[in-house]
């Protein structure tokens, strides 16, 4: 399989984002956004993904964190989608379930090729609640929901049990994560074929 690295970058009024990724790397993230919690969530996804992953944001989070989490979703989504090319050889599908202590959820991934984003299970509240000062609940949604977009992902995931409201956040990027690092994986038995009847993803 091809060397797969990606990079993407976006630069608008409200940001400034820039992003590597290398699919076949081993966890290393260099993350930089100003929002210390999404730090942490998207170190978490580069390390449980296996994907090097470095992301460079600066935007106005003194007005919110919305635009930068936002806009560095949809460029890690970017580079994700060119790093993967053309999808031969690769698993496509990926699965994984992850807890947290009380925290359990449970995440699918298509490399398909069609953006499609379910999440369920998230308490009612959940949304509201403030993570590390600076993130709120609602941002897990928004953020892999853009991410999985950009990159043409399906993605279904789900929180099976959860009650605290870190433990939810960080069980559902593990559980993602660990689900993109299986689809991701070369399957030797395709024989480097686009893993579709169709013959093209």
């Amino acid at each position: 399989m091809p060397q797969r690295i990606g990079t993407a970058s976006r630069h608008t009024s409200e940001s400034k984002v820039d992003v590597t990724i290398d699919l076949d790397g081993t966890g290393k993230s260099e993350i930089s956004t100003g929002v210390p919690f999404y730090d942490h969530m998207l170190d978490a996804l580069a390390r449980h993904s296996l994907c090097d992953l470095t992301v460079k944001a600066e935007g106005d989070i003194d007005i919110d964190v919305h635009h930068t989490v936002e806009d560095s979703a949809i460029t890690i989504g970017w580079a994700l989608k060119d790093a993967v090319g053309d999808k031969a050889g690769i698993r496509r599908y990926g699965d994984a379930a992850v807890p947290l202590d009380e925290a359990l959820a449970q995440a699918v991934v298509d490399i398909s090729g069609r953006p499609y984003f379910v999440h369920t299970g998230e308490p009612e509240g959940f949304q509201y609640a403030m993570i590390g000062g600076h993130f709120t609940g609602s941002m897990v949604s928004h953020a892999l929901e853009s991410l999985s977009i950009n990159a043409g992902l399906t993605v279904h995931l789900a929180l099976v049990a959860g009650r605290d409201p870190h433990h939810i956040a960080e069980a559902e990027f593990k559980a993602f994560a660990r689900a993109l690092r299986m689809a991701l994986e070369a399957d030797p038995r395709t024989g480097g074929a686009i893993p579709s009847t169709k013959g093209a993803l």
